[in-house]
C-alpha cells in the first residue's frame, strides 16, 4: 500500500534539515533529478519518509535489494523529528552514509534510528543498497 504524499511548499525548509528550501534541496530529486552524492540521496530518502513518498523510496532503492512493495505507516502515525548526518565516505561508485534519524510513533517516546547505509552508483545515479544498525539490528 502506498501512503498519500504530503505536500511541501517550495518556500518551506527542506525536511532533511539541510537549511535549504525544499525546492532547492530534495524537491528536484523527488521530481526525478539525480543526486550528486550518496549523502544527497540519503537526505532525499529521509525527506521522502517525512512526506510519505513510497514511490520515490522504491525508485531510489538499488535494483538488487529493492522490495517488491513498500507499505509506509498511515499518515499521522509517525512524526519525523530530525536528521543528523554523522559521516559520508565515498570511493568511486560506492559510498556509505552514517546518520541518526529521530521519530515518534503516535504519542510514544522519541526513537533514534542510527544507521550506516551503503549506496551504489549505476549509470551516474546513486541508489540505496542496504544498511546496518550499530548494535546488530538490520533494516531495509
Amino acid at each position: 500500500m502506498t501512503a498519500m504524499r504530503k505536500t511541501s511548499p517550495a518556500s518551506e525548509p527542506c525536511p532533511c534539515g539541510s537549511g535549504d528550501t525544499y525546492s532547492d534541496c530534495c524537491g528536484p530529486l523527488h521530481a526525478g533529478a539525480a543526486a550528486a552524492t550518496a549523502e544527497a540521496l540519503m537526505r532525499s530518502r529521509y525527506s521522502a519518509y517525512v512526506r510519505g513518498d513510497a514511490d520515490y523510496l522504491r525508485a531510489s532503492w538499488h535494483p538488487d535489494t529493492r522490495p517488491a512493495t513498500l507499505a509506509l505507516d498511515p499518515p499521522g502515525t509517525v512524526r519525523w523529528l530530525g536528521l543528523d548526518v554523522r559521516g559520508h565516505r565515498g570511493e568511486g561508485d560506492a559510498a556509505t552514509v552514517e546518520f541518526i534519524a529521530r521519530y515518534r510513533v503516535g504519542g510514544g517516546s522519541a526513537t533514534r534510528l542510527h544507521e550506516i547505509s551503503r549506496f551504489r552508483r549505476i549509470d551516474g545515479r546513486w541508489y540505496y543498497l542496504d544498511g546496518t544498525f550499530p548494535g546488530g539490528d538490520r533494516t531495509g
